[in-house]
């Protein structure tokens, strides 16, 4: 920026002067800056909420527009602490008999006691145990190049002891077989394990027999303490409607049912498996609750109050005002950003009469919500923005119907497939208006209701205009500063020329 000196000759506050002409000649630029900030505005408050719409169309109507999306299963357990059962939804309804024979076991090993204090780094070579061809007690020591051989399910694997090998280093090879292993220093045991249940992940551990008694890794069946104890792997075995199944671990898929096992028992127990009438009422339930938020917000925004006379503040405003006052005037403008808007007015229009007009039956009957016991509360007494919101007669979380008779959960009980084909029929005719209006033309994108592609093309503009206004705007004060510097020139020629003539006589 170039520095400018001015009224030096004039006496005039030049720089004052051109700034209050630039501020009339700024206004425009100001208004379209004002312009840009509500259409940003108006931009954000689309965005957010074509993104709940969205989310009503793909999760909500998305899961439930279709038949199969209603007949979920459950399965009741007799004996709820033996057995844990998931339903799928090709499950066979029934009672079914089960007896757990046995749970699935990880094979274990508790070593025995180290007779040589040793932590992580101690040598292998450097553990004694007692002789066993001797009756004095004296000890020997780990010999290098013993060997210990692992067998983890199929696989085999050869340890050779060497010279400088250390506990770690031999936790190391443990883990390297694919067995869990640890040293306990504190209780001076290994403790070593399958990485999976059942008979396949089992494992032995053989070889120098003098190696393993120094390591603690010598197995015993007897009372000793302080030998190794191991537990075998052990498959799961159940008995369905008395046939037998097997499994490496506790969890079973038989027939549509996930079966886990949780301890095992002397009797037969009971499964039972039905329909979830109560997952339908859910589903319903659930829908209605994402719906009335929808509708409640779209006939809020719709109906905001006006903010005529509030514009977004230029800087110079701002700095007049608090933070909170900032805020404070920009939500006035953004709660009412949405309001009268016509586009809202017909998405909102859209969803309202599709659930208004109801569902044609199969059999040439015309049903609607209030034959399931579903209703608005009526003009007179919903509160605002929520005159379009409906309530399930004996629905015990709605203080407003609660005290109805619950028509809804006794169609569910009394004729469950009329029920399913109305609700995915009216959620399939919700779900197809929504995708209609949010196909993709030439104004909008994919998936989205509102103009978004026209209003980022506007936005643009904006700032093609925005930018074109401040280049008049330099140009204008460019102009006046070189008009001011002219007449500082002049000004400075006249006081050269009076200060000539002065000299010449003698004043």
């Amino acid at each position: 920026m170039p520095i400018r000196i001015t009224g030096m000759n004039s006496g005039l506050d030049t720089e004052t002067i051109i700034s209050e002409l630039v501020k009339v000649k700024s206004a425009k630029k100001d208004d379209l800056v004002k312009a840009q900030t509500k259409l940003q505005w108006k931009q954000d408050a689309w965005k957010e909420l074509n993104t709940k719409v969205y989310s009503l169309y793909s999760k909500t109507l998305g899961s439930m527009y279709l038949e199969s999306d209603y007949y979920k299963k459950t399965t009741k357990v007799s004996n709820a602490n033996a057995a844990t059962v998931i339903t799928g939804a090709n499950a066979v309804n029934g009672v079914q008999t089960l007896k757990i024979d046995k749970l699935a076991k990880t094979a274990y090993l508790t070593g025995g006691q180290l007779a040589t204090r040793a932590s992580g780094g101690t040598k292998l070579t450097d553990l004694q145990t007692k002789d066993s061809n001797a009756n004095d007690g004296s000890m020997v020591n780990v010999q290098s190049g013993s060997k210990i051989m692992l067998k983890v399910g199929n696989n085999d694997t050869e340890i050779e002891i060497g010279e400088n090998m250390t506990v770690n280093d031999l936790v190391k090879k443990f883990k390297d077989a694919g067995l869990n292993a640890n040293f306990d220093e504190k209780s001076q045991r290994f403790f070593i394990s399958s990485k999976t249940t059942g008979v396949a992940g089992d494992f032995n551990i053989t070889g120098d027999a003098t190696a393993l008694a120094a390591l603690g890794l010598e197995v015993t069946t007897s009372d000793d303490q302080t030998k190794a104890h191991k537990i075998d792997g052990q498959d799961a075995r159940i008995y369905l409607n008395g046939a037998l199944f097997t499994s490496s671990s506790n969890t079973f898929e038989i027939n549509g049912l996930t079966i886990t096992a949780n301890e095992e028992t002397d009797q037969e127990f009971t499964i039972s498996t039905e329909n979830d009438t109560e997952g339908i009422y859910d589903m319903i339930k659930n829908f209605f609750k994402e719906y009335n938020k929808l509708i409640n917000e779209m006939d809020s925004l719709y109906n905001a109050d006006s903010a005529k006379g509030y514009e977004p503040l230029t800087d110079e405003e701002k700095e007049a005002m608090s933070e909170k006052e900032i805020e404070k005037w920009e939500e006035k403008i953004k709660d009412s950003i949405l309001r009268k808007d016509s586009t809202l007015s017909n998405v909102a229009t859209a969803m309202k009469n599709v659930m208004l007009q109801g569902v044609a039956m199969k059999d040439g009957t015309q049903m609607y919500l209030s034959d399931f016991g579903i209703n608005t509360l009526g003009y007179f007494n919903s509160a605002d923005n929520e005159k379009n919101a409906y309530h399930i007669d004996g629905d015990p979380d709605d203080t407003n119907t609660s005290g109805n008779g619950d028509k809804l959960k006794t169609a569910i009980a009394n004729n469950s497939d009329q029920v399913v084909k109305f609700f995915s029929q009216l959620s399939r005719n919700l779900y197809e208006k929504l995708g209609e209006m949010m196909k993709k033309t030439d104004y909008s994108s994919s998936f989205t209701l509102y103009d978004d592609v026209a209003m980022k093309e506007e936005y643009k503009g904006y700032t093609s205009k925005i930018a074109a206004q401040e280049q008049k705007i330099t140009d204008f004060e460019d102009r006046y500063y070189k008009k001011f510097s002219a007449m500082e020139k002049a000004l400075a020629k006249l006081s050269s020329k009076e200060s000539a003539i002065s000299g010449m006589l003698g004043m």
